[in-house]
């Protein structure tokens, strides 16, 4: 094979490995939808009434697009740690020494990762229709495209985290730092249009924000700004931080 067709092999290969990995851990599956369905319920069923009679309308399907973002931005971010475990158990250092570049290898797994992150989303969409979510269904493949987006920001994101770290405990503790604020100040599970004013500059430089928008937007047709807005704010950010990780992942020693 040439070196071009070596080098979209070695990222299809760091593609399915990601893949085989997150099916053969029935547990990560598993547990990973537990956060969601306790948001869904809890929040949903809990603060529903309150919502409604505030004015707000159905707090389920404002609800739903936030909980499945939030799904695909955890599980995207925290695909990041495989990368310090393959570098403590020696599996990155016979990758790095293939004959191919180390920016192909790190598109080939943030591939993974985000496709990954990206059917835990599929999933929790499912699990919202049995909440009570009724999105547009016309609108599903556009709402399609905002969660392989959301999942493909987060998954470069923490790549380019676990590039510049080498402790596991390290990196869960700065993506817990770095999510909750993302997370909380996305209007992803209450409207942020009466918030004081700096949490709204906060909303409008926050990536999750848009993709939350453009999700809600295309479900729910709920949305702040135009879903062209956020397809293109979202994607932006996404071929940004897949270079900034490209750039990290590229100075790691072999």
């Amino acid at each position: 094979m040439n070196q071009t067709s070596n080098t979209f092999y070695a990222m299809y290969i760091l593609w399915l490995r990601q893949i085989k990995r997150y099916f053969r851990s029935k547990s990560r599956m598993i547990g990973s939808l537990g956060q969601p369905v306790v948001f869904l319920v809890a929040l949903g069923f809990g603060f529903g009434p309150i919502f409604s009679k505030a004015g707000g309308g159905n707090y389920i399907q404002f609800l739903a697009p936030g909980i499945i973002a939030m799904s695909i931005m955890f599980t995207a971010v925290f695909s990041g740690i495989e990368l310090i475990w393959d570098r403590q158990f020696g599996f990155l250092k016979e990758t790095l020494v293939a004959p191919v570049s180390r920016v192909a290898i790190m598109f080939g797994r943030t591939l993974g990762g985000a496709t990954t992150a990206f059917m835990q989303g599929v999933i929790v969409l499912i699990i919202t229709f049995v909440i009570g979510f009724r999105p547009d269904i016309a609108l599903v493949l556009p709402a399609l495209v905002f969660m392989f987006g959301i999942a493909l920001v987060f998954t470069a994101f923490g790549t380019a985290i676990a590039s510049t770290m080498e402790d596991m405990q390290g990196f869960g503790l700065i993506v817990n730092l770095v999510n909750m604020p993302l997370f909380f100040l996305s209007g992803a599970l209450f409207p942020l249009t009466t918030a004081p004013i700096w949490i709204q500059y906060i909303a409008d430089v926050n990536p999750l924000s848009y993709g939350v928008d453009g999700l809600r937007g295309a479900l729910a047709l709920l949305s702040t700004y135009s879903l062209w807005t956020d397809f293109v704010v979202v994607y932006c950010i996404a071929a940004l931080f897949v270079v900034v990780g490209g750039w990290l992942f590229s100075r790691i020693k072999a």
